[in-house]
């Protein structure tokens, strides 16, 4: 399984992080790139022009690869972080896109029509085995979460989202509940999330708030 929380695909191309050395799947990773003033730019979408610079998505790997001078050396040139941030704010920064990206692509799933919200709807889902994925908000109550089980299967549960996070794909204050029906948005969903989840953290079980919280 990679850094990023996602189990290897050999059909996914393999490459270097440039902290711990280990080859891994793309997806594993974070790309970055050196822009033309020599700012190094994360590149969620692998679209940026130039060679790419690859950290697994931890983020004390792209910490140590920021305070440690490495990604100067992998680009073999003098590289500077984006304007006013310091070591510690580029993972910040990719934590901030990549929550974005997957709260984008969830807003994608629901106007396709394949990602509901609120605790009924997700039951009903999951009932008529319609959920591919069941979708929990960190910082959700674990007695209502509990309540919820994930589809059978690999990468069938994300739980890194918080719930304000998780409302905005749905145009709400805040949701707790959610599940996504198989296709390629769906898979690209899982995807980021875990890219997401390896920065965070939280890779494994998530631990849910205190207080019981509904969606709104």
């Amino acid at each position: 399984m990679t850094r990023g929380g996602r189990d290897k695909d050999h059909d996914d191309p393999e490459r270097k992080c440039i902290v711990s050395g280990e080859s891994q799947p793309r997806a594993g990773l974070v790309r970055f790139c050196v822009g033309p003033d020599g700012t190094i730019v994360p590149d969620l979408l692998n679209r940026l022009p130039g060679r790419g610079i690859y950290v697994s998505a931890d983020r004390a790997m792209i910490d140590k690869a920021a305070s440690k001078g490495l990604f100067a050396r992998a680009a073999r040139q003098p590289v500077k972080l984006p304007e006013g941030l310091g070591a510690g704010g580029l993972s910040a920064m990719v934590e901030g896109l990549l929550a974005r990206r997957v709260v984008d692509l969830i807003s994608l799933a629901r106007k396709a029509g394949d990602a509901v919200t609120g605790f009924e709807k997700v039951k009903d889902w999951l009932v008529k085995n319609r959920a591919r994925v069941l979708v929990q908000a960190s910082d959700g109550s674990e007695r209502g979460k509990e309540k919820l089980h994930a589809p059978d299967g690999r990468n069938s549960f994300i739980g890194c989202l918080t719930a304000g996070e998780l409302g905005l794909a749905f145009g709400r204050e805040r949701a707790i509940h959610a599940a996504l029906a198989a296709g390629g948005l769906t898979t690209r969903v899982v995807e980021e999330a875990a890219r997401l989840a390896g920065v965070r953290g939280q890779t494994g079980q998530q631990d849910g708030g205190e207080t019981a919280l509904k969606d709104t």
